[in-house]
């Protein structure tokens, strides 16, 4: 199995996502590729939590985003190079963009050009309901934030959307690609 792994702009979940995937491809290095497709936020994200070597270092591939286009991500997902785009964690910024078409960004383009080509996405925002949700920052302080009526309404429209999967919270991502590979 071939994952196109999107990482945007978000520090929330940051962490607790790259180790979760770095758990899976532990567990199934023989059966798992994954590639990284980082916008230009996130890999400042990835510095600023201290991951981004352990980023580069602990996948098959990765990629910083030029454009919209470069890194060709959207080509080897509609030639069918990856089983499935998993865009986690993902902002509102990029949640938003999505909802109405806009493909400016690497990893919006990806999304809408992966649905295109009937490959899956699995999408997890940070901005999954309103209210405030608390975060952990990379010196392990907490920082409170409030989600917005906007921006949880905008995850509703992606739900109903085809060929988006929405999910909540990393820990979910283990039995989304477990159950992918049983189908095999």
């Amino acid at each position: 199995m071939r994952i196109a792994w999107g990482l945007t702009g978000s520090g929330d979940k940051f962490r607790e996502t790259y180790e979760t995937m770095r758990k899976l491809k532990m567990d199934h290095s023989d059966e798992l590729k994954v590639d990284l497709y980082l916008s230009r936020a996130a890999e400042q994200v990835s510095k600023f939590y201290k991951l981004n070597n352990e980023l580069m270092d602990g996948f098959d591939k990765y990629f910083v985003e030029k454009n919209a286009n470069t890194p060709f991500i959207s080509g080897m997902l509609q030639t069918g190079k990856y089983d499935l785009l998993l865009i986690a964690p993902v902002t509102g910024n990029t949640v938003a963009k999505i909802t109405v078409g806009i493909a400016d960004t690497l990893i919006s383009n990806a999304a809408i050009q992966a649905v295109k080509g009937f490959v899956p996405v699995y999408i997890m925002p940070v901005d999954f309901r309103e209210g405030v949700i608390t975060t952990t920052l990379p010196n392990g302080d907490t920082l409170n934030l409030r989600v917005r009526k906007e921006d949880a309404e905008n995850v509703r429209k992606l739900e109903k959307m085809e060929g988006f999967h929405v999910f909540e919270n990393p820990e979910e991502i283990p039995s989304i690609i477990n159950k992918i590979l049983e189908r095999g």
